[in-house]
């Protein structure tokens, strides 16, 4: 279990909504985020740390980062955002560099320099050649070869909310809750993973103890899921943007929130129930107990 923790650490901190103080951004461990800026889109992304994910696990968990588009690059499937964002200080460049060349330019057009005229010609095509070249998708890959339809299929849809944004429709004044509810959707696949692992090393099955855990574990699936199905319902299909419907769509959030924080505190006291040997059990039953008035509550929403 102990290979496990870093992944799951980075994991979380790259599902984990950002933290905004004095017009910056921090991650879930507090570290600053550089802002990713091109000509159309400004944000901040959280980059996976090296050597701890694989590929596909960047492409689960990053799919907006920098290194999940140069592994999208390499594949052959990348798009023209992807190389933006590879080479997102480009656009930047290029206007200054044609700004100088511009500005060299005009003096010598005026005086009919052939040879500087010829030269400027060059310069303004360089860089022009230079774009096909980082633009040929072709480039990045190291081979040449047509991916099956299903093993795109397995590396672009993990998680379920990862790419409803584009496809939804709704009042755009209600999308800034979408990513928020893709983000705990795919933290909570990950800590119902890592708890039904647990669930399986302390307690074998067959247990009544065991059996009753992954019951409560269904229940909260299928609670969790009823609200962020309840949520991005409200957000597609609402034709006003009032108090009322916000305050709806905040209190599924919040109950999603609420059964991940139970679930993250079981997973926590398996830990250590498993660490010390499984002396005693109560305080996992006790946990257990606080999970079922949780689903309870949760059902008034």
């Amino acid at each position: 279990m102990s290979t496990k923790i870093p992944k799951l650490k980075e994991i979380k901190r790259l599902t984990t909504p950002l933290t905004f103080r004095d017009f910056k951004a921090y991650d879930s461990e507090g570290n600053l985020l550089k802002c990713s800026e091109t000509l159309s889109d400004v944000r901040f992304i959280v980059e996976p740390k090296q050597d701890i994910l694989n590929d596909d696990e960047i492409l689960q968990y990053a799919p907006e980062s920098k290194s999940a588009s140069q592994i999208r690059l390499k594949r052959g499937f990348g798009s023209i955002k992807d190389v933006l964002l590879v080479h997102e200080s480009l656009p930047w460049i290029l206007g200054l560099y044609y700004t100088v060349i511009i500005s060299i330019a005009i003096p010598i057009t005026f005086s009919r320099n052939i040879f500087g005229m010829y030269l400027i010609l060059v310069l303004i095509i360089l860089p022009l050649l230079y774009l096909y070249y980082i633009f040929n998708h072709k480039k990045y890959t190291k081979y040449t070869v047509k991916k099956p339809v299903e093993e795109t299929k397995k590396v672009e849809t993990p998680v379920q909310a990862t790419t409803a944004v584009e496809e939804s429709t709704g009042l755009e004044s209600l999308k800034r809750y979408e990513k928020e509810i893709n983000n705990l959707n795919v933290l909570f696949n990950v800590k119902e993973k890592v708890v039904r692992e647990l669930i399986e090393k302390r307690f074998e099955p067959p247990q009544i103890t065991y059996d009753k855990f992954m019951s409560s574990i269904d229940n909260c699936h299928k609670l969790f899921y009823a609200q962020s199905d309840a949520a991005s319902n409200i957000i597609d299909l609402a034709v006003e943007d009032t108090p009322r419907v916000q305050d709806e769509i905040k209190g599924k959030i919040d109950a999603m929130k609420k059964i991940i924080d139970q679930i993250e505190d079981l997973t926590n006291e398996l830990v250590i129930n498993i660490s010390s040997s499984g002396e005693s059990t109560d305080e996992v039953k006790n946990l257990l107990d606080d999970m079922e008035n949780l689903i309870e509550s949760v059902k008034d929403y």
